[in-house]
């Protein structure tokens, strides 16, 4: 599987809570203790990267094994569809590996079940090596602990149509750079094109509500907030868009293929997107490559969403020092750069994004863009809550929905989201 901006939000949305039989209220399951030798046998288990990476997992493989003789590493590999139910039955039966690929969402609930080990307790050494808003992306809000290494992160810019501004009379070099712009520009769009060009194909997720400044949990972690005043009033504007023929008609129940596609046929002017995307533009729709306009996401913050991937090591395994060595080894700055330069990702490991490779420009703007993604995530947060289930996120964009087509106001469908996803939350 190639590795997008977009397959990595694609992966986020997979994860569920996992219906785990244990209940450990944060416990490691046992000792946190991972000194003593590194030896023994361990299993490793990643996320529908085999197919493409096999050569650079084996040799990962290979020189752990060389630097700790004695220990053997087996390699599994799972699909991505099915994977977050895979986790569950493994962790629920007591046969999850010793060391797993998993996204923040899908480790709180392995978190809450004991069955994560505490890196804060286990391998605090380590903690300097890697970003801190990488690190603290597999905290639990309510729980002490970190439950993974950060691995591979990802961000992208915004892609528009110059050749659609240019028609609606916008300055073509002068895209968006605040909501307040990028509302006026979508509106003045669909006004132009008399209802046919919309700007947006997406209705808001959770990371658009941090984006623009919300604030989606309570401090404590037991409650969601995105009903606040910040909430109400980007939903607002969206239904704005929506009534104006700005916000894509099918939103309601388009997915990231789905916008992408909207965005390569000229209906939709602006679309998030990365590095990997510029060759799809470039082979696909030849015209609008030539039309591209690149610019950075659209944040009140001041701070970029990023995507996050981790590797867990299972509280329960009788290896714990050759586990947590392993998970270490395969995210350790030498390893992460190499696998970023064979994908468009990047390392989450302190100092990485300094590499000339992410520093240096060449002229194209396929460097340009991983050039400005990778000084974005140096400050980048990953807004979507680790608690955050895809019932959740259907709960989200159910309640939206309505908002949009007017069957509730965009206050009742935010206070309504976060009653049903507290409710969720306390189910899990």
């Amino acid at each position: 599987m190639r590795i997008s901006r977009r397959a990595v939000a694609a992966a986020v949305v997979l994860a569920t809570v996992l219906p785990l039989s244990a209940c450990g209220g944060g416990s490691d399951g046992g000792s946190s203790d991972a000194s003593g030798k590194v030896e023994g046998e361990i299993t490793f288990q990643t996320w529908n990267l085999q197919a493409n990476f096999k050569d650079y997992f084996n040799g990962v493989i290979a020189g752990f094994e060389k630097k700790y003789p004695g220990t053997d590493v087996k390699w599994v590999d799972r699909p991505g569809e099915g994977y977050a139910d895979k986790i569950s039955a493994d962790a629920a039966g007591g046969t999850l590996p010793d060391v797993v690929n998993v996204s923040p969402d899908l480790v709180a609930p392995l978190a809450k079940a004991g069955i994560a080990l505490d890196l804060d307790k286990a391998a605090s050494k380590y903690r300097k090596e890697y970003l801190p808003g990488a690190w603290q992306s597999h905290r639990i809000p309510g729980t002490e602990g970190t439950y993974a290494f950060p691995w591979y992160l990802n961000t992208g810019p915004l892609f528009y149509n110059k050749s659609l501004f240019k028609d609606a009379g916008l300055d073509p070099e002068k895209p968006p750079t605040t909501y307040d712009e990028l509302f006026e520009s979508g509106l003045k769009l669909a006004e132009k094109s008399k209802g046919k060009i919309a700007t947006l194909a997406n209705v808001p997720a959770i990371e658009d509500f941090g984006r623009y400044g919300g604030q989606l949990m309570n401090k404590e972690g037991t409650g969601f907030a995105f009903n606040d005043a910040k909430g109400v009033e980007l939903l607002t504007h969206y239904k704005e868009l929506y009534d104006a023929k700005a916000l894509d008609p099918q939103a309601l129940t388009a997915t990231p293929e789905s916008s992408g596609h909207k965005f390569l046929t000229g209906s939709v002017a602006m679309n998030p997107g990365s590095a990997l995307d510029l060759d799809h533009f470039k082979k696909q729709a030849p015209s609008l490559y030539k039309n591209i306009g690149i610019t950075d996401q659209i944040s009140s913050t001041g701070k970029a969403n990023m995507y996050v991937m981790g590797v867990m090591v299972n509280a329960q395994t009788k290896q714990k020092p050759a586990a947590v060595a392993f998970a270490h080894y395969v995210t350790d700055a030498t390893r992460q750069v190499e696998f970023a330069k064979q994908v468009a990702i990047f390392p989450s490991t302190a100092g990485s994004l300094d590499d000339p490779y992410f520093t240096k420009e060449d002229g194209t703007d396929g460097t340009r863009v991983r050039v400005a993604a990778a000084k974005s995530l140096k400050t980048a947060v990953n807004y979507t809550p680790v608690l955050f289930s895809e019932q959740m996120k259907t709960e989200l964009r159910n309640q939206i929905a309505k908002a949009l087509q007017g069957k509730q106001s965009p206050k009742e469908a935010l206070d309504n989201a976060v009653k049903g996803c507290d409710r969720l939350l306390q189910q899990s």
